[in-house]
């Protein structure tokens, strides 16, 4: 087994797109209703890669398995050097390493840009391969909110973990103004 992560393009939309879209009709790991068309899902992909974000895309034998990304946590300015993130994999490609490869690779491309903090965001308690590989990764649960979410007809709890990233709260960032 071959395992390559690398930057995403626009040519990886039909696979975010049709691997997102199973997880919103089948899951609970994203609590929209409505899965994006290639159409949306290349907006936001373009967003975040024009907002110098990483995204990046997992390939197993040169097939796709997985993706992930990092955006902001919050829009307001106190909120600039912290990010969330977000991994789904590919069901042929569970238990293989995929996820913690392509976290691994997304938690250091963010130290390199000088992000402090990162945030999971994480739909139901329940998922616990989730909830592992982040803290395999060094995340910590902060909290879970109860009811936050419905989906499929039940009501849905949040797992929100956080992991620092460099020098995380230690010293300001470079280029603090505040």
């Amino acid at each position: 087994m071959t395992l390559r992560i690398r930057g995403a393009t626009l040519a990886d939309v039909p696979a975010i797109t049709a691997l997102y879209a199973r997880e919103v009709r089948e899951g609970v790991a994203s609590y929209e209703y409505d899965a994006p068309n290639e159409a949306q899902m290349e907006q936001r992909v373009s967003d975040l890669l024009g907002q110098g974000f990483p995204y990046l895309v997992a390939e197993v034998d040169d097939r796709f398995a997985g993706y992930a990304y990092a955006g902001s946590y919050r829009s307001r300015s106190g909120y600039r050097w912290t990010v969330e993130e977000s991994v789904y994999v590919d069901t042929h490609a569970r238990g293989h390493g995929v996820g913690v490869a392509l976290l691994t690779e997304l938690i250091l491309q963010c130290e390199s840009l000088g992000f402090r903090q990162m945030v999971a965001v994480i739909g139901e308690p329940g998922n616990g391969a989730s909830v592992a590989l982040h803290e395999k990764l060094g995340f910590s649960t902060v909290g879970v909110f109860t009811g936050l979410g419905r989906k499929h007809g039940r009501w849905l709890d949040t797992v929100q973990m956080q992991r620092a990233l460099g020098q995380g709260d230690q010293t300001a960032p470079y280029g603090d103004t505040s």
